[in-house]
């Protein structure tokens, strides 16, 4: 039994009724309907959609032979065919675009705290963003960024991801290190541009903490930044300023003539003599050798003081 047949059969079940709807007529108001609670994707191709479905529904005659109805049928169906694969193709588009910034955005934040993107710890959190497709799978996916990057780890460790937090924008010294934070630094180094200054802009890095963290707890790991921070103050020049940057890293800001060459070279000779260090564990003397590396930043490439929370992503000299 065909569609007409079906509509001429309910209507001889019903009272007669001079001025009834024909089916030509519930088939537009099926399509509109339809069309209206598409989903709008993307709203210049959904706003197109509508209103060529409303024009050919509206189109349809009355009292059209069925033979010539079906091919206006399959013309509005071939119009939500097209909606659909528009919107597959946008959200396609989209999910990409997301999943690039995405990925891009934490790049950006792995590097400002001083965590290698390519590493092993963090280089599969960061291609993973590639497979999450389900809400689900984000949810999970957000909880473990946040233990990655979250300062004590899991259950009160140093987690390996945690080497570093966000730079310390403090001004005061109530730090591990005992140093004045970065915020300091960047009012210090302000007045530095103001002034035309020359010198460079030297980050130390901590390397190993995560893994005392893990070994010794968090009292090793601030212990330790202490006795790198006293090492550097007394290795440094007193004029030179040194700063607590992050849980792994410090910031020392020299102001000099000396040639980038003559500064890594002086640099260089003063991580080479970091020594053991002996911190108190449990009531007993722990040596530890905390590796130190370096990044050296002339003032030049530096155009602000908020260009320090970059530091990380400039094209500095690594040593």
């Amino acid at each position: 039994m065909n569609l007409r047949q079906m509509t001429a059969r309910g209507q001889d079940q019903l009272p007669p009724q001079s001025d009834g709807p024909r089916v030509e007529r519930s088939l537009a108001l099926l399509a509109e309907g339809a069309a209206l609670n598409m989903p709008e994707i993307d709203a210049p191709s959904y706003k197109s959609f509508r209103e060529t479905v409303s024009t050919k529904a509206r189109s349809i005659p009355d009292r059209l032979p069925e033979s010539d109805l079906l091919p206006v049928l399959k013309s509005i169906l071939h119009e939500f065919e097209n909606y659909r694969n528009a919107a597959d193709v946008a959200l396609r588009e989209r999910q990409a675009g997301w999943r690039t910034l995405t990925g891009t955005l934490l790049r950006e934040l792995l590097s400002t705290l001083g965590i290698d993107p390519v590493s092993d710890s963090a280089g599969p959190l960061v291609e993973k963003i590639g497979s999450l497709s389900t809400g689900d799978q984000i949810q999970t996916y957000r909880a473990q960024v946040e233990d990655f990057l979250r300062p004590g780890g899991v259950d009160g460790k140093i987690g390996r991801a945690s080497p570093l937090k966000v730079a310390n924008h403090s001004k005061a010294n109530d730090n591990a290190a005992g140093l004045r934070g970065g915020g300091a630094a960047q009012e210090h180094f302000k007045g530095i541009l103001e002034r035309n200054g020359d010198g460079f802009v030297v980050l130390f890095r901590l390397s190993c903490l995560d893994v005392i963290g893990e070994r010794f707890g968090l009292d090793a790991v601030q212990d330790s930044l202490m006795a790198v921070a006293a090492f550097l103050t007394h290795s440094l020049r007193g004029s030179d300023a040194v700063y607590h940057w992050s849980d792994s890293s410090l910031l020392a800001i020299l102001e000099c003539e000396a040639t980038e060459q003559m500064l890594a070279a002086a640099m260089q000779r003063i991580v080479n003599n970091n020594r053991d260090i002996t911190i108190q564990i449990g009531g007993r003397n722990v040596m530890l050798r905390i590796p130190l590396t370096f990044e050296m930043t002339p003032f030049s490439r530096l155009r602000s003081a908020d260009d320090l929370l970059k530091l990380s992503r400039q094209p500095a000299s690594r040593w």
